[in-house]
């Protein structure tokens, strides 16, 4: 799984959290808090890689004591890069003609439909499919508007959809032969999908962190699990895939480690020497 020597110098650790960060639970464990800290003591920098809005990873930040450390948060799939403090460094969105195009030919989809403008997320029914689900999640509070289409102001960064595991491949494709060659639509969960533009990506975000740092990509490692990381851990020095990841993700990947549940990250580090 690890080869026995390796010598890399290691300036980056990019994080997926769901299902790779934290366990099912949405927790992260010791073992693992300690073991990246460790890393971030050795003067290695972390970065938050997820699909969720910003806030959403303010309470994984602070557990990894990230601010102190010169961490950075990758949010919306690479859509926007903040530091820890929240300077923003970029932030790529949708236009708002296209979206309100997308969002009334999404009506006659089976799928629910959150946007965000990073403070409020914005629904047609509180009580859709993972409604509360995501906004426990990322600590964000929701309003309910009668049409999105028709309420939409502003030019959202990506769009959400919740939709019915059994039903998500059917309907990612519906959705694929509907968009512009500029956007694209990725599984992000087994039951999320989101729409933002091709340009973004995490593989994209990371190379672009790296070049604001000042750090060769080659001297950086990757986890992840899902569709939406496999950009990340190909442009990654080393990309990881976590035993729980999807089959593509793991063959896109440079190496396997152990599951989410079972401490996969600081397995990995440890065997890699890297702390």
């Amino acid at each position: 799984m690890f080869q026995e020597e390796f010598l890399m110098d290691v300036q980056i650790i990019a994080l997926d959290i769901d299902g790779t960060l934290t366990d099912d639970r949405k927790n992260i464990s010791n073992l693992t808090l300690e073991a990246l800290i460790e890393a971030e003591k050795k003067g290695i920098r972390l970065v938050l890689a997820s699909a969720r809005p910003a806030s959403g990873l303010f309470s994984i930040r602070d557990q990894l004591k990230m601010e102190q450390f010169g961490g950075i948060l990758m949010s919306y799939n690479g859509g926007r890069i903040t530091d820890c403090a929240g300077n923003t460094f970029y932030e790529i969105s949708m236009g708002l003609t296209m979206t309100r195009r997308i969002l009334r030919f999404l009506e006659e989809l089976p799928v629910t439909v959150i946007v965000d403008d990073g403070k409020m997320f914005y629904v047609t029914d509180k009580n859709g499919y993972k409604v509360e689900y995501e906004c426990r999640n990322n600590q964000m509070q929701c309003t309910e508007v009668g049409n999105l289409a028709d309420w939409l102001t502003f030019s959202p960064i990506k769009i959400l959809l919740a939709v019915n595991p059994m039903k998500i491949y059917e309907v990612q494709e519906q959705i694929r032969n509907f968009l512009p060659e500029d956007l694209t639509v990725v599984r992000t969960a087994a039951f999320y999908l989101e729409i933002f533009p091709r340009r973004i990506n995490k593989g994209q975000g990371l190379c672009d962190i790296c070049r604001i740092l000042k750090i060769d990509v080659r001297n950086s490692i990757a986890f992840g699990d899902s569709e939406n990381d496999i950009p990340m851990l190909k442009a990654a020095g080393i990309g990881i895939a976590m035993k729980n990841a999807e089959i593509d993700v793991k063959k896109a990947s440079d190496m396997s480690t152990l599951s989410n549940n079972e401490d996969g990250i600081p397995y990995a580090l440890r065997a890699l020497n890297v702390i």
